[in-house]
């Protein structure tokens, strides 16, 4: 184990010591200090030197500094003032390194890219490790960017990890599992246990892989909006049956309501079954059919 690295937990402890650095709940801040979880989320990433390489919230560089050595270029995007500093000192000895104070959510990344790599023409892959209470907005908002991810390669809590790679009929399986297997294929390549953090977090972690995924286009003509905004009000109430959370939906128009049920015939979908039996096809099919008929 290399002690001199930044994310061996002696260094931490001596950086958060130096610089009178606090873990912000604000933030979400955890300090990731195992070497082998470090090493190996970069492993999962399969970063090389032909890669740039786009980091969420390096904290103390602890992963940017593996990513570094890995990859072409790094920009870190650090939204906590007070690590600028520390993040300048720890980080100089690479010259591949750019951190900039940014909320990735407000970031135009599309422009970011093109402005702050050398080459941006560059496979892009995205590692982090997430804040747990914005996990899914950072998720869905990597995935509305227009940017074409080569990977994101993210470290979450391990209850969004599973919601994820969930399967149709599970518990975990939810809105946010089909906005993320339309567009990618979803992975978990290893768990992190709490206790690799400093401060440790109530919660264990996992790192989860997202691939870019060929889809054939869902709603004609095409409307990726429109597809999720039927996915999320079918998953609106979880307890209730598709048909119930489709008249909540339609706000109990009879007409609408009336053509959802022959859709549903002709597509072999029971309306007493819950949302989470159905299938990606099944909500695309659905989409579609409830838009040729003018009702969604």
């Amino acid at each position: 184990m290399n002690k001199k690295a930044i994310g061996n937990y002696r260094r931490t402890r001596e950086i958060l010591d130096q610089y009178g650095i606090h873990a912000k709940k604000g933030f979400g801040q955890n300090f990731l200090t195992d070497l082998n979880v470090l090493n190996g989320i970069v492993q999962a990433a399969h970063i090389t030197k032909e890669d740039n390489v786009i980091e969420i919230g390096p904290g103390i560089g602890a992963l940017t500094e593996p990513l570094a050595k890995a990859a072409g270029e790094v920009i870190a995007l650090e939204i906590d003032t007070d690590l600028l500093p520390v993040l300048d000192d720890v980080l100089s000895p690479y010259d591949n390194v750019k951190v900039i104070n940014q909320d990735v959510l407000k970031a135009n990344l599309p422009e970011l890219i093109q402005t702050e790599f050398s080459d941006p023409t560059k496979p892009i892959k995205v590692v982090a490790n997430l804040p747990y209470y914005i996990t899914s907005p950072i998720l869905m908002n990597l995935l509305a960017s227009q940017v074409n991810w080569d990977a994101i390669c993210v470290m979450m809590q391990k209850e969004v990890a599973d919601r994820l790679t969930a399967k149709p009929g599970t518990k975990a399986y939810g809105s946010l599992t089909l906005a993320i297997e339309y567009q990618m294929k979803a992975k978990t390549a290893f768990g992190v246990n709490r206790r690799s953090f400093v401060p440790a977090p109530n919660v264990d972690s996992a790192i989860v892989v997202l691939t870019p995924r060929k889809q054939p286009l869902a709603v004609e003509p095409f409307d990726k909006k429109r597809l999720f905004s039927l996915i999320r009000g079918c998953f609106a109430h979880r307890r209730k049956s598709l048909w119930n959370n489709l008249k909540s939906l339609l706000t109990n128009d009879k007409d609408k309501l009336a053509i959802v049920a022959e859709v549903l015939e002709q597509l072999a979908i029971d309306p007493q079954t819950r949302p989470e039996q159905l299938s990606l096809d099944q909500f695309i099919q659905l989409a579609n059919a409830m838009h040729a008929r003018e009702i969604w």
